[in-house]
């Protein structure tokens, strides 16, 4: 049974683009479809997410808080040593975990997961070791798409019944 989902921002949660403005500020779009699932994994049925990204950005740190995410990991060059500790933590294995990325530097992580998800537009060397190629781009339904696999997966009810 998946318990813990493994999320990458750029490329996964966003469409990768990153914007700046004349004032150095950051921009990112977040997907509401996709929040709207990732909240609905955390808050409604009390499971565990995971922010995991090789940036940082305080933009990031909001959205985590919006969706109840319960790890947040910005700035991290080895996702592999930080989901072992998260592992420990929670007592749980490689076998519970689905993690969806979009580049290499998502490869060992997508490679240990018991079930692993690309976004469409990913590179191709990560669609050819996930488990799941996703329809939808990063950014525009993906994670969505990660989250209503796993429902299914774990034989668990399907988002509309969470909130119809």
């Amino acid at each position: 049974m998946i318990k813990l989902i493994i999320l990458d921002v750029d490329g996964t949660m966003t469409n990768g683009d990153i914007s700046y403005t004349t004032n150095a500020q950051e921009s990112k779009t977040f997907n509401v479809k996709d929040g709207l699932a990732i909240a609905s994994w955390n808050k409604k049925l009390k499971k565990k997410t995971a922010i995991i990204t090789g940036r940082s950005s305080t933009i990031v740190e909001k959205r985590a808080k919006e969706l109840g995410v319960d790890y947040l990991y910005q700035n991290i060059d080895n996702k592999d040593k930080i989901i072992e500790e998260i592992l420990k933590k929670e007592n749980i294995t490689w076998d519970n975990i689905a993690a969806i990325g979009d580049d290499l530097n998502d490869y060992k992580m997508l490679s240990k997961a018991k079930l692993s998800f690309a976004p469409k537009d990913a590179v191709e060397d990560i669609k050819q070791i996930t488990t799941n190629i996703c329809t939808k781009n990063g950014g525009d339904g993906a994670v969505r798409e990660m989250i209503e696999y796993i429902l299914k997966y774990n034989n668990m009810d399907s988002l509309k019944s969470l909130w119809v």
